[in-house]
């Protein structure tokens, strides 16, 4: 079979290898459908902790099962899945508390290589987090199920109610998923972009106002500062400037994540005086991605907008050239 490996930054090759065997618990897929990611374009550029090079990459995907170890149940070949490139162990001290989401094998076990044609599924993704695809919804829908459950995750997280007022910072598809998410909870909810296509797009997906980073957001809360803010780009700058949106007693999530190691320093007096909650949120939990599947059988989101193109197993290194030149949002790899 045809596998992307990165070999070093800005270094992409198709290395052919032997199809995975797998084990009595786990499924042989067959890939339909994989899309970058922000992680993806990181690793790409300047390489990533969880992404070791030379290797295959690539985590968010959907496709077809080609093979079933003798344990599993509820599957068989033939079938269209969507599912998450890991599962918690539901054993370590984390898990134990329900942390799902922060359990200790996570970065140590998760299943890379969605630029395949096809990846050996491991069985605890199998057993908790691998699902049937509707008819009605297209692999490249599909494959939105990982990054999905991660805003899922971050919604639940910001516990947002329908009277607030939301700035979201950062129009990459990270914001415009929260975008989207949120809106289809009846909230207002404002975002604040540097690309006119993209603020444009976000406008199309029920933005309540859109701003630049020169504009003033506050208007859109008579100056009283947002209820709650939600910072998607992953840059310290912008972590920093987050705070400077948000009213008393209201609440920053920091979803984009900043290399391990940053450090930031805020105001102390608007934290203590203000009671401004800041909020960190990673990945998901079983429930979350449950609560994403849900939220695509829906169809209630425009998710194959988000989609800025196709491209072939092949042609994986043109789309993160584009991806590099920040142009396009996300997009399809057809193995």
């Amino acid at each position: 079979m045809k596998s992307a490996f990165l070999i070093k930054t800005n270094k992409i090759e198709i290395i052919e290898q032997p199809i995975p065997s797998i084990k009595e618990n786990e499924v042989l897929l067959k890939v339909k459908a994989a899309l970058t990611c922000g992680t993806d374009l990181k690793a790409y550029l300047r390489g990533h902790p969880l992404v070791h090079m030379p290797g295959p990459f690539g985590h968010e995907l959907s496709g077809v099962i080609e093979e079933v170890g003798e344990n599993v149940n509820g599957f068989k070949k033939g079938d269209a899945v969507m599912l998450v490139h890991t599962a918690p162990c539901g054993e370590c001290q984390y898990c134990k508390k329900g942390l799902f989401n922060l359990c200790e094998i996570l970065k140590k076990d998760m299943m890379l290589g969605a630029f395949s044609q096809y990846v050996a599924v491991g069985s605890r993704i199998v057993k908790h987090n691998m699902f049937h695809k509707p008819e009605h919804i297209d692999f490249e829908e599909a494959a939105f199920l990982e990054p999905l459950s991660c805003i899922v995750h971050g919604v639940n997280t910001l516990l947002p109610m329908k009277s607030d007022k939301i700035l979201i910072i950062g129009t990459g598809p990270v914001g415009l998923l929260f975008l989207q998410v949120l809106k289809s909870l009846g909230i207002e909810v404002a975002i604040m972009g540097r690309n006119k296509n993209k603020l444009n797009l976000a406008e199309s997906f029920g933005a309540d106002k859109i701003y630049y980073p020169h504009d003033n957001p506050l208007d859109f809360t008579d100056g009283l500062g947002y209820d709650k803010v939600v910072e998607c780009t992953g840059q310290k700058d912008v972590w920093l400037k987050s705070i400077n949106f948000v009213r008393k007693g209201g609440t920053v999530l920091l979803f984009g994540g900043l290399k391990a190691g940053t450090e930031v320093c805020y105001d102390a007096g608007r934290l203590h005086y203000d009671e401004i909650t800041l909020k960190g949120a990673f990945h998901y939990t079983p429930a979350d991605v449950k609560e994403a599947v849900k939220i695509i059988s829906s169809k209630k989101l425009k998710l194959k907008e988000l989609i800025s193109g196709r491209f072939s197993l092949s042609e994986l290194s043109l789309a993160f050239e584009k991806l590099s030149r920040g142009e396009g949002l996300k997009y399809l790899i057809e193995p």
